[in-house]
């Protein structure tokens, strides 16, 4: 066994990096709370949800709270925004600064006006008591000397049962622009004297340009500016429609060299098994169990493929360099590693006395979850930038770029075997996986080497970080959720990860979870069926956590459609999967009904979740939906295609995704625990969903399809 090897940054709560109250809240505009927050916000409502945090805690109205814009100067570091963190560790720290400032302003005011605590009340930030008719305001109050003071973990925060603002179903502050069709996203953003850049990219991340015809180039487009370092090229000009007529001549001006190092995509199995890998046992519970002599001994290999992030929105980012400044724009989701990252590349090139400040600004994406090219985006835009003589840069990748050169998520094996005994015993159950590291984020890998697409391309090149995992505090990388969570007296997961990387991997939603949990539940439908056994039934004999039992009857009772099969027609299926994200976040069911005709359509999606104290319940059921509607895509349409030479995905016809014609009906209920801690929820639903498919087109058809996507092809070619 091989010594782990795990990526850097990872942190376990928002307050170590940032522990005085003004980092987080400061009262400077009258009548207003300034929140600063680190986690950034990219869809998924989380300014909304902690902006509910502090107006619950400091008794304010919502609209009194104001989210200060996100950049590297003047907001907490608080890492990357993933793994559905950001109320855990953001939300928390909220919380306790407030609750800490409450406590300061409440002293104040007592003293101030001689009456005890246990008489003050506060309303919209007024503070006042039983004992005397004077009223004071935080704003009177000179909280902001209180900025340097240490965030107490003890101070005494609101109840549960006191709360009028958190776990109601607050509208999204966010929504209003994008509804109405105002400038919403990075997409929109315009800066005066603004040039408009295109990048062209090899379709293998190891190709590297023979030769470019720069003089018809110039020819064609001479007030075009054309830049080349090695194999980083791109354009930049006055107007957007030139710039990408531009870059599209240049492509038919460029020689491109593709080696031939990509993997056979016919035959995934055998480079997974057979390329170097690094193996570790990930969990072992060792007692010795001798199953029945009639017990059964199972084996089963499910494989997912590389997928693409595939988001609607192209990446975009803006920069703008200065003698003394560089400012970049991104939809980045870790904003402080990439400018760290940044740095790296300039402390290379520049002296001292050349390096600028750097300030990165978060804006949102129109597409955004997961390690997609936002990061790579603002780094071109960086180098482009340079050229431009002051005047900002606004790159937006293209399709097939996007398909081609993002970092994917990994192709996943898994093996799982047990045996199980005729009166439904589980015993030696063995979970092995095969796949590349799920992280290459910024600022996680090795200090030096630089995991931005292009910094491979220059003429004097970084050296291109081999994808790396999360540890398992921060929820694991490709062995995420393969930690059974049955009652089982014997496991062992053994966890392959691969020391090549031929195809750029890194994060994408629910990282390994979504495999695993895919081979999990389908394998336990498997043997539930070789028993005829109910498979909801069977799961619940093996569960005894009472949380995870809640959701699993509640995923059921919601979905009418389960028991009554009197409307069915030819071709209907049911399916089931449980799951907890992370094994440490929300406990989250699934329950589908599919229709098999001459494709796979999920008609109905039941999930019930427990993501225990529930901030804003609209939020979470919306991040859960639309979990559940990626997962639809995943586990139906989406497989990066690829010969030996390139990535041959360049546009929606190589890289189908699920449409909107197809999108089920889903209802979402939760479990609201409003005594236990808030858990992730962002990622809860993309395994189960995908095994209770899985299980559903077994019930439909009575074939198990183990490789995904589940399509008519293979559903035709299975035994």
């Amino acid at each position: 066994m091989n010594t782990v090897i795990l990526a850097r940054g990872f942190v376990k709560n928002s307050l170590d990096k940032n522990p005085t109250i003004g980092q987080w809240l400061d009262f400077s505009a009258p009548k207003h709370i300034t929140l600063h927050v680190g986690k950034v916000d990219f869809g998924q409502g989380i300014s909304t949800a902690l902006s509910q945090i502090a107006a619950e805690e400091l008794d304010v109205a919502l609209h009194q709270v104001l989210v200060a814009p996100i950049n590297t100067n003047n907001s907490p570091d608080e890492g990357v925004t993933s793994g559905s963190f950001s109320i855990e560790h953001c939300g928390s720290a909220v919380r306790m600064a407030c609750a800490t400032i409450k406590t300061t302003a409440v002293a104040r005011y007592c003293e101030a006006c001689g009456v005890p605590a246990s008489t003050v009340s506060i309303d919209q930030g007024i503070l006042r008591s039983s004992a005397t008719a004077k009223t004071m305001t935080y704003w009177d109050l000179n909280l902001d000397d209180q900025a340097k003071v240490n965030v107490l973990m003890d101070a005494p925060h609101k109840p549960s049962s006191e709360h009028h603002i958190v776990g109601t179903p607050t509208p999204r502050l966010d929504l209003e622009k994008k509804l109405f069709g105002g400038p919403a996203f990075i997409q929109d953003m315009v800066l005066p004297d603004m040039l408009h850049a295109r990048i062209l990219r090899a379709p293998n991340r190891m190709g590297r340009i023979v030769s470019v015809d720069e003089a018809g180039f110039s020819q064609r487009f001479p007030k075009v500016a054309l830049f080349r370092d090695g194999s980083f090229i791109g354009v930049m000009a006055d107007r957007e429609e030139v710039a990408a007529a531009a870059v599209a001549h240049l492509e038919t001006l460029v020689t491109w060299h593709l080696p031939e190092t990509l993997p056979n995509g016919a035959d995934l199995k055998t480079f997974l098994t057979t390329a170097p890998s690094e193996q570790r046992v990930v969990d072992e519970l060792a007692k010795e169990v001798t199953p029945s002599s009639d017990a059964k001994h199972f084996e089963s290999w499910y494989q997912k493929p590389y997928i693409a992030h595939a988001s609607i929105g192209l990446s975009c980012a803006l920069a703008q360099w200065t003698a003394n400044k560089l400012e970049v724009w991104s939809h980045s989701q870790g904003i402080f590693n990439l400018k760290s990252d940044i740095e790296v590349y300039l402390q290379r090139e520049l002296d001292d006395a050349q390096m600028p400040e750097v300030l990165v600004h978060h804006l949102e994406g129109a597409g955004c979850y997961g390690h997609n090219p936002a990061d790579d985006v603002a780094f071109d835009a960086m180098l482009l930038a340079r050229q431009a003589q002051g005047r900002p840069v606004r790159l937006m990748w293209s399709r097939t770029a996007e398909l081609s050169c993002g970092p994917m998520g990994s192709a996943h094996l898994v093996k799982i075997e047990a045996d199980l005994s005729p009166n439904g015993d589980i015993h030696n159950w063995v979970h092995t996986i095969w796949s590349n590291g799920y992280t290459s984020r910024p600022g996680r890998s090795a200090p030096g080497n630089l995991s931005f697409v292009a910094a491979a391309e220059l003429s004097n090149p970084f050296d291109t970080p081999l994808s790396l995992d999360p540890p398992m505090s921060a929820g694991g990388g490709g062995d995420r959720n393969s930690i059974p969570l049955y009652d089982l007296p014997n496991y062992k997961v053994v966890y392959n990860r691969l020391l090549e990387m031929p195809i750029r991997t890194s994060a994408i939603r629910a990282l390994g979870g979504y495999a695993n949990v895919w081979a999990i539940e389908c394998f336990m439908d498997e043997l539930a069926t070789s028993l005829k056994q109910d498979p909801v039934a069977f799961r619940l004999r093996h569960l005894s956590d009472p949380r995870a039992i809640a959701v699993v009857h509640k995923a059921i009772e919601q979905a009418p459609w389960w028991h009554d099969h009197s409307q069915d027609e030819e071709g209907v299926g049911r399916g089931f999967a449980y799951a907890r994200y992370k094994n440490t976040g929300a406990w989250c069911a699934v329950a589908v009904r599919i229709l098999a005709g001459t494709t796979i359509r999920v008609t109905d999606i039941s999930v019930a979740a427990d993501v225990g104290l529930v901030i804003n319940p609209d939020g979470v059921k919306s991040q859960l939906e639309g979990g559940a509607v990626q997962s639809c895509s995943w586990t139906l349409k989406e497989e990066l295609k690829f010969s030996n030479a390139e990535i041959t995905a360049k546009t929606w016809e190589d890289y189908p995704i699920l449409p909107f014609s197809e999108v089920p009906h889903v209802t979402v209920s939760l479990i609201n625990q409003p005594n236990e801690p808030s858990v992730g929820a962002g990622e809860a639903t993309q395994a189960p969903t995908a095994a209770a498919i899985g299980n559903a087109v077994h019930n439909a058809l009575g074939v198990r399809i183990k490789q995904l996507p589940i399509t008519m092809e293979r559903i035709l070619a299975a035994d």
